[in-house]
């Protein structure tokens, strides 16, 4: 019995909303959240600290001593706890709707004294899994909000530990904002670079053959590109009103650093679309490979039928039943003393013949 191959379907992710009818700012868990927990980073130009499983008690104590906090929450189960958060460094409530709410466009809101931006983190490259990162900041804080553990920002952990002079020390908490989003960024390029590894490889592999499996891993890789320019296009533009804000606890030396991650995110948007292009040729160059090569297969099978059907009819003629002896039109030949090997040699004759016509055509 044949082997049936299956595809593994990927389930769509489903986006959380809120009830229809409910109040602006509703905060409802997600059943399939994590737990939250909370890990403090606290700055100062001398010193920084850090406190793990942090409480709100030590959020609330360190909110005026030191000059920079970040805050960081992993896991959206505790409403309640999300919603102290943000009565400590009044926060909006539409904002942290978006926040428990997962799924959204990435985007970035202003309020009175501090903004709201929403982008999309690689969570698992290789399961192609992102998870929504919510960032708050304001004059000397950072609030983090991550669906779940793993995050890419350790490099900037490490910059807040490194010695003086730390640009993550000395200037207020933008800067910190602005190293955070542009960590996220970031670690779009080794996906990127690794899928483009990949359809190289790929079109490699079919200029020397084709298979079926190479369609279902274009297929996916141009899924994938898809996803990435969905979660691209809108950091774009909500770096760009970064630029353009005017708020007093943006700073404008941070901006040039942000404009150097708006460029950061519009290559990358060039290097999606590339890539997007390339999948498309290669798509279309395997149906072409693939039309061509049964192609082939029927002109082969064509010009075998051509050969053997003059044989066929001359097989036919001589084994119908006859008798030389009732008539001299009754197949005489059929009497003949080389008849068979003259038979045979006649076939062999007509069919090298059409061989050698079809090779003067070019058609073999």
């Amino acid at each position: 019995m044949a082997k049936v191959e299956t595809v593994k379907r990927r389930s769509p992710r489903k986006v959380k909303r809120s009830p229809i009818g409910a109040s602006p700012g509703t905060l409802i868990a997600d059943p399939a959240a994590r737990q939250s927990a909370l890990s403090l980073t606290l700055i100062s130009p001398d010193e920084c600290k850090f406190i793990g499983n942090a409480s709100l008690r030590d959020v609330a104590e360190s909110c005026a001593g030191w000059p920079v906090i970040w805050l960081d929450c992993v896991g959206l189960a505790n409403v309640e706890l999300i919603a102290e958060i943000g009565a400590i460094f009044k926060l909006h409530p539409l904002a942290f709707e978006d926040t428990v709410n997962t799924g959204q466009r990435p985007k970035v809101d202003f309020f009175d004294d501090h903004a709201f931006v929403v982008v999309s983190a690689i969570d698992d490259a290789l399961a192609g899994r992102y998870e929504q990162m919510s960032l708050f900041f304001g004059e000397n804080f950072v609030v983090t909000f991550q669906e779940r553990e793993g995050d890419p920002f350790g490099p900037v952990r490490k910059r807040i530990k490194a010695n003086l002079p730390n640009r993550l020390r000395t200037r207020k908490a933008d800067y910190l904002a602005y190293a955070l989003i542009d960590a996220i960024v970031d670690s779009y390029f080794p996906i990127l670079e690794s899928k483009g590894e990949t359809i190289d490889g790929i079109e490699d592999e079919m200029l020397s053959g084709i298979g079926r499996h190479q369609v279902r891993e274009l297929h996916e890789l141009k899924r994938g590109m898809i996803v990435l320019k969905r979660a691209l296009w809108p950091l774009r533009d909500a770096l760009a009103a970064l630029l353009r804000a005017e708020v007093p606890f943006i700073y404008p030396e941070t901006k040039v650093y942000l404009n150097d991650t708006h460029d950061h995110s519009v290559r990358l948007i060039e290097v999606v679309e590339m890539h997007r292009d390339m999948l498309t040729g290669l798509i279309e160059m395997h149906l072409s490979l693939s039309q061509a090569r049964t192609n082939d297969v029927i002109s082969f099978l064509t010009i075998v039928s051509a050969i053997f059907i003059p044989l066929t009819f001359l097989a036919g003629i001589w084994g119908m039943n006859f008798d030389p002896g009732a008539s001299p039109w009754n197949r005489p030949e059929l009497l003949s003393y080389y008849g068979y090997p003259i038979a045979l040699g006649m076939m062999a004759v007509i069919g090298f013949s059409l061989v050698g016509f079809f090779r003067w055509k070019k058609w073999l």
